[in-house]
């Protein structure tokens, strides 16, 4: 199995959502030098990538299922289940090491984003409040980071006196928000399927213009609280823009699903990469 197929299997482009907002925790613990950026890089792409192998192993039969997910590498047989388990146990070793080289606080709370993508796929399940747990997924990525920086310094004291109080705590929920919004629009694609093998989401449950509204009031949502996370100018106008953005792609016309969700994949990817702008401009030009 080549890169090319470990890369599809994990859809490596999804990692765009998340990486952004690990720099981002990364830069508001104030400068990272260049050996943590890059142990925060390899915790995070291990981290991803096992997110994306224990969902594919775990949701094989429904992917079978499903037209849109069958000729995915598990149910159309391209890959076995012996060399998915493979691939995991790899991200994971990715994951425990960077965190590793990083500090010890930051090894020893590795278990938790673990056990939250252990945990995602059997939601989808039992609820359609699914997507806030894939938002509490990615909300992790820049609470991870910033610990990853400052809790070689401070120790445990940087949870339990609350130096993550409230700006990281803002970060973070404003990016659980933000992929709350995403994913419950994506899951438009899917909703007869979801409804023919049981699985729970927010259209499937409530109707597509429901969770088309309920995400416009994510996104307004998500807008207010990173600009409460008060990091400043920029930063507050690429936050503003980006909703703007989402929600213009959102309400677009859906009468085309695949190129509908092509545009909101497209915008909702860029929205951390202009956030992350936004901050370095707000660090160095303010």
């Amino acid at each position: 199995m080549g890169l090319k197929e470990i890369f599809e299997f994990i859809r490596i482009e999804h990692t765009l959502f998340s990486l952004p907002f690990v720099f981002i925790g990364a830069m508001v613990a104030v400068d990272p030098t260049w050996t943590q950026l890059l142990w925060i890089l390899v915790a995070a792409v291990g981290a991803r990538g096992l997110a994306m192998a224990l969902n594919r192993m775990i949701d094989k039969d429904i992917d079978a299922a499903n037209p849109r997910t069958a000729g995915r590498h598990l149910p159309s047989g391209s890959l076995s289940i012996t060399t998915a388990w493979a691939l995991s146990a790899a991200f994971l070793s990715m994951l425990i090491f960077g965190a590793w080289m990083l500090n010890e606080i930051a090894l020893q709370l590795a278990w938790l984003p673990v056990l939250t993508f252990a945990i995602y796929p059997f939601l989808k399940r039992r609820t359609w409040a699914c997507h806030f747990w894939l938002g509490l997924c990615l909300g992790l990525a820049p609470a991870g980071a910033w610990i990853g920086i400052v809790g070689e310094d401070l120790g445990w004291s940087a949870i339990t006196a609350l130096y993550w109080w409230p700006q990281i705590f803002l970060l973070s929920f404003g990016v659980m928000l933000w992929i709350t919004a995403f994913d419950m629009a994506y899951a438009l694609m899917d909703v007869d399927s979801d409804l023919a093998n049981g699985i729970h989401s927010f259209p499937a449950r409530f109707g597509a213009e429901s969770a088309i509204k309920f995400a416009v009031f994510l996104s307004i949502l998500y807008a207010a609280v990173f600009i409460l996370s008060d990091i400043g100018i920029w930063w507050n106008i690429a936050a503003i823009s980006m909703a703007a953005a989402n929600i213009i792609t959102l309400t677009s016309s859906r009468k085309d699903m695949e190129q509908f969700q092509s545009r909101l994949f497209k915008t909702s990817v860029s929205t951390g990469w202009i956030l992350l702008l936004g901050l370095f401009a707000t660090l160095h030009l303010s």
